[in-house]
């Protein structure tokens, strides 16, 4: 690698690390000091700009934001990339999870003890030992199958899943414009099928306060799914009319149960 390379790799290095970790774009002062920086993770077939509307919330009202993008090759290696992040950030954290991202998020928060809050949007909260799959099968009502989604082989002995351009809007957004979500469809990020049935390691919810936010009308991950394990986490709970994503469709909400977890 050149030296002119290295130079402007480590200058992108800062420039990511320093908005996140500077303390004049951190430091924005409550009564008990600095805002905790809030790390937003996103989910399958997804990606980081899902969280746009509640970036600019956030960021609006001072708080230090990071929105890291999420492999989506597998339960432990997809925890252990967020974990290397994580361990980058100084100070408190607030760690937000959508769908499967939530899966990662119990894992990578583990033991670290700059997490104070995990918030769940429309996510998955795993116990040890438990699946993607079998979560999301344990009640009715989840329209993801192999009719709605496209398996594109990759590697050996590896495949991707991808919502069906045909099923995206009704099953993953109905509450969104389709103008909208046909570009979501087109830009959607895959997940490596052989997450949906690696089971979850020990959970951070147990020792780690949470939240969690019901989308009402999600097709993904049914509610009644989203409401056990919210219960079970002892999350405080939210409920909103809202799709699978619900932070896109409910962006102000979103924002305001992040902002109440972090206080």
């Amino acid at each position: 690698m050149t030296t002119t390379r290295r130079a402007l790799l480590a200058g992108s290095a800062a420039v990511v690390v320093g908005a996140a970790l500077d303390p004049s774009v951190a430091q924005a002062h409550t009564g008990s000091g600095r805002k905790p920086t809030v790390v937003l993770v996103h989910g399958a077939f997804a990606d980081a700009s899902g969280w746009n509307g509640v970036l600019s919330r956030l960021i609006r009202d001072g708080y230090p934001v990071i929105a890291p993008a999420n492999p989506l090759r597998g339960v432990a290696s997809d925890s252990a990339y967020l974990a290397a992040v994580l361990a980058t950030l100084s100070g408190p954290l607030v760690l937000v999870s959508h769908s499967y991202g939530g899966m990662v998020v119990t894992n990578a928060a583990t033991g670290n003890p700059n997490v104070k809050a995990l918030v769940y949007v429309d996510a998955f909260v795993p116990d040890q030992g438990e699946t993607l799959f079998g979560l999301q099968t344990k009640y009715p009502g989840s329209r993801i199958s192999e009719q709605t989604l496209d398996f594109r082989p990759y590697g050996e002995g590896r495949v991707d899943a991808y919502v069906k351009k045909e099923y995206f809007h009704d099953v993953f957004a109905a509450d969104l414009p389709k103008a909208t979500t046909e570009l979501m469809w087109a830009g959607q990020r895959p997940v490596d099928t052989h997450a949906l049935e690696v089971p979850s390691g020990a959970p951070a919810w147990k020792t780690v306060p949470s939240w969690y936010l019901v989308g009402r009308d999600d097709q993904v991950l049914p509610p009644a799914a989203q409401r056990f394990m919210a219960r079970r986490a002892r999350a405080h709970t939210l409920e909103v009319d809202a799709s699978h994503v619900a932070m896109i469709a409910q962006p102000a909400a979103t924002a305001a149960l992040i902002k109440r977890a972090a206080r």
